[in-house]
């Protein structure tokens, strides 16, 4: 009965599953322009794929968790990477995949409960924080691969661009994550290094904190700063901002296409 139990908490869900499948589907169509309206099928490759990204980043700060000490992972379903299961679906999916709609922005989400009590060791703490981010890091070179490996023979421009846009995402939410503010992965990382007292001091803000970021992130200063690196790292990558452009151009298939993005433009 244990056994069964334990797989069946590690079983992938049907809901993620079914997530990929809307990711492949769509990316075959973006691929092959398929579609009648290309820019809705990019609308679905790169939300759905972006929401992929999400669950595997909660997956890592789960099976991470698991391997450092917290059993109980398990039968939470964080293992199953079924994005129904987060304590918070609002802050982990939902509020990112609208963040995206409105801004082309990869907002971190984050909402995995982890018995930190059962947990030994302020390396395998600040590891298990790590973890997520790191996923979006290797999601990024992923994404990014065919660019910096001077693979993009063959590819259609249109898939390129989606490509491109899922990269910024990618490395945005990774970026961000780091960030060592109360409530986000970077501060899980430095936390465990910290003293007690000042641990006590900086709880109450924790609940703000991403919300603090965000709302720097609309200073236009620093705002443009935030996106210069951004470009600056993707431009290193091989990832033009003409390809991130228009992978967002594209994405937005409610507005009026710039005829420059067009593959015959």
């Amino acid at each position: 009965m244990t056994t069964a139990t334990a797989r069946s908490d590690r079983r992938i869900s049907p809901v993620f599953l079914g997530i990929a499948a809307v990711a492949a589907v769509s990316g075959w169509a973006v691929w092959t322009d398929f579609a009648e309206q290309p820019g809705f099928a990019t609308f679905l490759f790169v939300t759905a794929a972006w929401v992929v990204s999400l669950c595997l980043h909660e997956y890592a700060h789960a099976r991470t968790a698991l391997h450092s000490g917290d059993i109980s992972i398990g039968a939470k379903g964080y293992l199953t990477l079924n994005p129904l299961r987060y304590t918070h679906a609002l802050l982990s999916i939902v509020l990112p995949v609208l963040f995206l709609i409105m801004g082309g922005i990869g907002l971190p989400g984050g909402a995995v409960f982890i018995e930190r009590g059962r947990i030994r060791g302020r390396w395998r703490h600040s590891l298990i924080s790590a973890a997520g981010p790191l996923t979006n890091v290797l999601f990024a070179i992923v994404c990014t691969a065919p660019f910096w490996l001077d693979a993009l023979a063959g590819v259609p421009a249109a898939f390129r661009y989606a490509l491109g846009f899922l990269a910024l995402l990618q490395v945005t939410a990774a970026i961000l994550n780091f960030v060592p503010v109360p409530g986000l992965d970077g501060y899980g990382v430095i936390e465990p290094w910290l003293s007690h007292s000042v641990r006590r001091q900086v709880e109450p803000f924790a609940p703000f904190g991403l919300i603090a970021v965000f709302a720097l992130l609309w200073v236009p200063g620093v705002n443009a700063a935030f996106f210069d690196a951004v470009h600056a790292l993707l431009r290193s990558l091989g990832v033009s901002d003409f390809d991130t452009y228009c992978g967002l151009d594209s994405y937005r298939f409610w507005q009026t296409p710039d005829a420059r993005c067009s593959p015959n433009g």
